[in-house]
This record gives structure tokens, sequence and C-alpha cells, in this order.
């Protein structure tokens, strides 16, 4: 096959299809050679074309292939110094994924020849094999950018209107029986009707997917007969994860996820990536040569300064990637604006996020990421949520990220679980918690909607074995069950001595719904791990990364479904009332004489600075005004909402509690009881009257009509 090539241009970077054939670039700043390498098909072992790029645009080498089309499988070869003392790891021996890779067509087999040293050499990475390494890496594929969109548009739901629902590509739908065999477990089945169905009833507006950016399984995992399931290994920051794919491996697993989000779009339900931006799957000196090692190892990793042959690692993971150098905060930008551009994807979770955020060593909250986050007019529009902490010194920024920014509320979720296992002292926090955490939040200029609350993630337990397990279960994992953290701090939540199963079941039954009442009426954005709403377990594995199996999946013949039902219903309240998911925040201001919001004492009587400092509380009610809210819906209509009191009580004892004075409300409905499988709406009390709280359950209380009702201007 005759190849004509032409000097191309310098951008876009990676492989770009034009109609007329392919323009290739790719940026190798130390490289002294850089060669494009053609296959035919993906078992190929040796490539059926070799072109160097002679091109080079300041750091970037390119080229232009001639009647090249979709589904050309490609690589790169860069040649440079081989000198790991100083950072260089140029090997021509290995064939490199592309950084801009649009799809990859297949996965790692693992052999020595992927690694640009001799594994069994005695000096170890400063060695050099010539081995090849092309068998045994998938090819780059170049695709078409070709879609019908139609009339694709983003829900575009603000912050404070969104429930979050994280959840993993194939672990939702790998046993679910009502979608068809064939696509289960992929990009296809998300955008399944059934799928759709269920998280519309649900109440769900966006999904947050586990990474799907391509990855790579660790070898050390293949070896146990495990696999990296979570996906936190990325190789492709550009690539769909063929994985998922049910329809083909040559850049149809692009199109079948621009079809999963234009499904989800018209079903008003947007789509969330888990992103991984920190580091990549080629691990430390001692790991494999895959991709950006080879193509330019000092420019996209960050080195330790007086000795450059090892990495820096605040991960946890072997390398983490150089933010702090403008090619590959390019790579980053790059990356997010291709998925909100092509592939219309509505926000990011971004994993490790204070990594993203160091300048040197130090976590720097004005670090070049977010200057360039804050200009760009196109990924500063859709949503930004970050894990705040990373295992680096001062890598906990909880409460420390900019303005525009969600987190990931860590100190929620520690204080909501100390609150319903009864620790002392936790009546003040679980209150800042619940209303939006403004002692973190406020001072920085910022919204309850910066609180991202969650009880469990995909990282640890799931909510059923949190209330279910004192001691983790990882035994599967191959680690001898030294791995996750170490234990579960006795959440028997009340199951004390000899009990019989049915007791319980009923405790652990009320305390997911005491959790699911907490996260879903609480201030801020409410998250929650697929399939907690029907009762998951992973049998105690609270560390199943590697568990692409019955452990990890969404087991749905086995679903609670009054749980589901409560959930729903809690969602449908939320959604429904905006007094539970403000804008701004409380002011503890009176409104003709009824507060926005009010804290009660058994007794009836509002509570005290003493009694928010007393050393053991484990019960508190509270009294929101719905009606004293000041903001205005999309079409700027004054919002009107209902009165609410909630009591909630962590006690294992039942508590009497006298509700407030008419000026609050003249008659409250009971709307939800935890401590009860039904709760009938016609369940009425009057002002002063006593209500029993039973032990570790949550009572909501409704009244549409409050007694001083403020003006609709206010």
């Amino acid at each position: 096959m005759r190849i004509n090539s032409y000097p191309g241009n310098p951008y876009p970077l990676g492989a770009t299809f034009t109609g007329k054939g392919v323009n290739f670039a790719i940026y190798a700043a130390n490289a002294s050679k850089v060669e494009l390498c053609l296959f035919k098909t993906p078992q190929d072992e040796i490539e059926y074309a070799k072109i160097e790029l002679t091109e080079r645009t300041h750091e970037i080498w390119h080229t232009f292939i001639e009647h090249l089309k979709p589904g050309q499988l490609y690589g790169y070869r860069v040649h440079g110094n081989y000198d790991p003392n100083n950072g260089q790891r140029f090997n021509p021996n290995k064939l490199l994924i592309d950084p801009y890779a649009k799809a990859i067509s297949g996965t790692i087999e693992w052999n020595e020849a992927l690694f640009g040293y001799n594994l069994l050499d005695e000096e170890k990475d400063v060695t050099y094999n010539e081995t090849d390494s092309a068998p045994y890496i998938p090819k780059s594929v170049v695709v078409n950018p070709a879609f019908d969109w139609e009339d694709d548009c983003s829900p575009k739901y603000s912050y404070q209107e969104s429930i979050i629902y994280e959840t993993h590509v194939k672990g939702f739908t790998m046993l679910n029986p009502d979608i068809p065999e064939e696509i289960r477990g992929t990009y296809a089945a998300i955008g399944h009707p059934v799928t759709i169905e269920y998280l519309q009833k649900l109440g769900i507006t966006a999904i947050e997917l586990l990474p799907i950016h391509h990855f790579v399984t660790d070898w050390y995992l293949k070896e146990k007969g495990l696999t990296n399931y979570w996906g936190y290994n990325t190789i492709g920051f550009f690539a769909p994860d063929v994985r998922y794919s049910s329809s083909g491996t040559l850049g149809e697993q692009v199109t079948e996820f621009k079809q999963m989000v234009k499904n989800l779009h018209k079903a008003g339900i947007e789509v969330i990536l888990d992103v991984v931006y920190n580091h990549t799957a080629e691990g430390n000196e001692q790991g494999p040569t895959l991709s950006f090692k080879g193509i330019d190892n000092e420019s996209y990793y960050r080195l330790v300064g007086d000795n450059k042959r090892y990495y820096m690692d605040y991960t946890g993971t072997g390398n983490t990637l150089n933010t702090y150098l403008p090619s590959v905060l390019r790579l980053i930008m790059d990356s997010l604006r291709y998925w909100i551009t092509e592939m219309h994807v509505d926000g990011f979770r971004f994993d490790l996020a204070a990594t993203l955020a160091r300048g040197l060593h130090e976590v720097d909250r004005l670090s070049a990421f977010f200057e360039i986050i804050y200009q760009d007019p196109v990924i500063s529009q859709v949503k930004l949520i970050a894990e705040p902490w990373d295992i680096g010194e001062g890598g906990y920024q909880v409460g420390q990220f900019p303005a525009g920014w969600g987190e990931w509320n860590g100190k929620y979720r520690d204080c909501v679980r100390d609150y319903w296992r009864g620790e002392h002292s936790t009546l003040a926090e679980f209150a800042s918690r619940f209303t939006g955490s403004a002692d973190l939040y406020k001072d920085e200029f910022r919204n309850p909607t910066a609180s991202i609350n969650f009880i469990t993630a995909h990282d640890g337990f799931t909510l059923n074995d949190l209330v279910s397990y004192n001691e983790k279960h990882n035994e599967a994992n191959g680690e001898d069950n030294n791995d996750g953290e170490s234990h579960n701090r006795s959440y028997n939540y009340g199951v004390e001595g000899p009990t019989d199963d049915e007791v319980i079941n009923n405790i652990r039954t009320r305390q997911k719904r005491n959790f699911l009442t907490t996260l879903f009426l609480s201030q801020g954005v409410p998250m929650m791990v697929a399939g907690d709403e029907m009762g998951r377990t992973q049998q105690g594995n609270n560390n199943a990364y590697c568990q692409d199996n019955e452990i990890s999946w969404v087991n749905w013949a086995a679903a609670d479904k009054d749980l589901m039902e409560f959930t729903s219903k809690l969602i449908k309240l939320r959604r429904e009332h905006p007094a539970f998911c403000r804008r701004r925040w409380f002011r503890g201001a009176q409104v003709r004489g009824v507060e926005d919001i009010a804290w009660f004492l058994p007794e009836g009587e509002q509570m005290s600075d003493e009694h928010w400092n007393t050393g053991y509380a484990q019960s508190l009610a509270v009294f929101i005004n719905g009606r004293a809210l000041r903001t205005r819906n999309k079409q700027g209509e004054a919002i009107i909402d209902d009165g609410f009191y909630m009591i909630f009580n962590a006690h294992t004892e039942p508590v009497e509690y006298k509700l407030p004075s008419d000026t609050y409300a003249k008659t409250w409905t009971k709307i939800i009881d935890t401590a009860k499988d039904e709760v009938a709406d016609t369940e009425t009390y009057n002002a002063d009257d006593t209500i029993t709280v039973e032990g570790r359950s949550v009572i909501v209380l409704h009244d549409p009509v409050i007694y001083n009702t403020p003006n609709e201007n206010s």
C-alpha cells in the first residue's frame, strides 16, 4: 500500500479525520525522532507501515496521511536518550498509545516486553529492554466524529436541584434480568429504557459514572485472577473504555457512549464522569512503558528533583502527572473540553483533586489548573466536583476549593455516621453538617451546594454493610484481609448482646432509613451509591476495587422493594420542596415572628448555646420555614414552600418531644417515621402535643400552612 504523507498541522493534537485523510500530531518535547506505525488489525504484531514524522512545530511532531479512514489502527515509536537517572526513558522498541487517542482497540496483554527495562536484571529500571512490545499493547484507533445528536442538550440542573447517583457501568446492569443479555454491562445498557425508567422512578437527576476513560488492569491483579474493576488506572484520557462496548472495538465504543448520553439527556438525566487526571497506569520507575513514559517522561511526570530516576507520588499509585507544566495542563483541558463538546457530558468528579492543585509540592488553591478552569468558557460552565484530598503532606483540603466547585464532604460522612452510631458530643457538628456545613464554606463566599453530601461511596462499605458488619471481610481480595479500612468502628447501631434475627434486621432497616432520611433532607447536594436504595451488599468487603463479579454487581433479584419505595419517597419530598435544597444559607432571622430555622429541645423550648455545648446529647429537633425562603424559580416567580419539623433521636431509647407552640404551626402531619414500615398521612398532631420518637429514628412532620405567613416578597 502506498503511503502519501504531507506536513500536516500541529493542531489539533491526536489523530483527526478530515474526510480526505488523517492528521497526526503528538507532543514530545525532548524526543530526537518520532515514528508513526500503522496496523491492519488489532492482532497484528508488526506494523505494515512506519512513517517518520519530519515536521516539528515547536515541540509538536505532525504529519498528514492521505486516504486513511476511521478505524485505522496506529501507535508511535519515539526515539531519544535512555537515561533514567536524568528522567529520560525513550525506547523505540516500545509501541506507544497516543495520549490523545479517541479510541483504543483492546486491553493490554501483560508481558515483559511492555517494560522499558529488563525485569530480571539486578539493576532493574536503568537497564534497556530491546524486545518489541507491539504484540502485547492495544492500538490507538482513528475515529469518525460524526454523530446525529439531533436536538440534544444538557438538562442543566442547578446544584440545588441535583440528586447524584454514583454507579459503575458494568456493575449496575450486569445482573438486571430486564435488560437484553447481550448488552448487559455496557454503555448501551446504561442508556437502555429499562435503566432509564428505573432512574426516573427513583428521582435521580444525574448519574456519576466510575472511570470510563480507558484504563489498565494491574499485572499483579491479573496474576491473582482479579481485575481493576473500579478503573482508577487511566491510560487514555480521551477514549471510552472498550470493555464497556457492546458494539465493537474500532471506534464503535465512541458512538455507543454518545448514544447512551443522548438517551439519558432525553430522559432528563445528566451524565457526570469520575475522572483520574492525577496519575496514569504507568506507575513508578518499575512500571511499564505504555504511553507518556516513552513519549516524554520528564515532561509528563513529576520527578524527584535531585534524582529524576524516581517519581513523586502524591496518589499512592506510583506517579503524579506534572500539572505544573503547560503541556500537561493542555492535555487535561483538551480532554475535558472533548468530553463536553464532543461527548456531551455534563460534569466531572475529579479523583484526588488536591493533587491537581499542587504547585511544586504544596497544595496551591490558586494554581494554574484552577485559573485555567475559571477562564475556560466551556469547562467553567459544567459541574465540577472535587475529591478534596490526596495522600501527600497537607493533602486534606475539604472546604478549601474555590467558588464554583462542589466538594465531596468527607466531614459530613464522618459526622453523620458518628451521630447515628451514638457518639457523644456530635450534636453541634451534626446540625452544621445537616444545614450545609457553613463552617467549611460560608466564609469563602460559597453556598450550601458546595457540599456534596454522602454517607457511602464506591470506596468503602455499602449502606447495608455499614449497618451490618463491625469488621471488614476483604478475604477475596487476596491480601489476607489487610487492605481497606481496618474496621467499622462498631457500627452495630444498637445491636447489643444476644438478640434474635428479627430484632437485628429491624434495627438495621431502621438505621438505613435514618441515613437516607438524613442524606436527602440535608442542605447541600445528596449523592448516593447505586444499590444502597435496595439494600445491596458486598458481603462485608469494603474495598471491592478488584472484584468484577457478584461481590460488586448490583443484585436486582435480591432488591429490597420497601427500601426502594422509601428512598423514592424521600427523593420526591426533596425535589418538591425547596426548603430542603436551599441556594443560600439559613440566616436564623425572623420573618413576621417565625424564624427560617429553629432548633428545639424535647421540652419544646428552643436550644441555647449552653445546650449545644453539653457533652452528651443525642436528640434534637429542627423547624425549617420554607415560607421564609428568599429565592425565585427559573421563571422569576417567588418560591413559597411549606413548614417542616424534624426530630432526630440517635439514642437507643424512645424520647418524648413536645411540639412547639402554634407560632410555628397549629397542626402537623407526620409524613416520615423511620421506626415504622409505613406512615399514614392522616396521623396529625396539634401545637404543644407530645410525640414519641422511638430509639434510633427520625420523624418528619409537615405543615402546608404556617400560622404566621410572610409576604411573598420576603
